[in-house]
């Protein structure tokens, strides 16, 4: 039993279980909202523009009766009684769809443009290098590679100028050199 509580504790205390727990949460606080949205600003203005177009009919008034139940002291039709097809609750669901997907699209393609933006920045190439190894049709992974060898390439080169660098300081001058052969002559005489 304390192996399977383990498992089971760090199941749900990894990044990924408490990041889609999070997305639920904050899912159904937004499906709240854009139900609200339609339900209470967009089928309303449907509805009026239905109104004047059909002459009185909205989306909400639209139903095909598979059963129509009339009340006999009104009568009027009795929706609890009937069976019908209710098109402005299904129009009302489309909408809801619609705008979910339309915001999760902007949403989505935020954080790609803010994904993309921050590969870019940590590859070390500018906007118009990293498009172009993009519409050569470079992975991110490759285009992370090929920085990765560019910047190895960039430090050995860098290593071998501070060695020639290190080594032309312990050279002698030109006058050195100079008077070296100065001596050296001196010495054979």
């Amino acid at each position: 039993m304390k192996k399977f509580m383990k498992e089971f504790k760090e199941f749900v205390s990894r990044g990924n279980v408490m990041d889609m727990a999070v997305g639920v949460i904050i899912g159904g606080a937004f499906s709240a909202i854009v139900t609200a949205l339609t339900n209470q600003i967009l089928m309303p203005l449907i509805n009026w523009f239905l109104f004047a177009v059909t002459g009185g009919k909205g989306i909400e008034g639209v139903y095909t009766f598979l059963n129509k139940a009339v009340d006999p002291t009104t009568g009027l039709v009795d929706l609890s009684n009937s069976i019908y097809i209710d098109w402005g609750a299904f129009f009302a669901a489309v909408i809801n769809f619609i705008l979910i997907a339309f915001v999760l699209f902007l949403i989505i393609k935020a954080i790609n443009m803010a994904h993309d933006t921050a590969e870019k920045a940590r590859c070390g190439y500018t906007a118009e290098e990293y498009a172009k190894l993009v519409k050569e049709g470079k992975s991110q992974k490759e285009i992370k590679e090929l920085a990765e060898q560019r910047d190895a390439e960039a430090a050995k080169k860098a290593e071998e100028e501070k060695a020639a660098a290190e080594a032309a300081k312990n050279e002698p001058s030109s006058t050195d050199k100079l008077l070296m052969e100065i001596r050296d002559s001196l010495k054979n005489k």
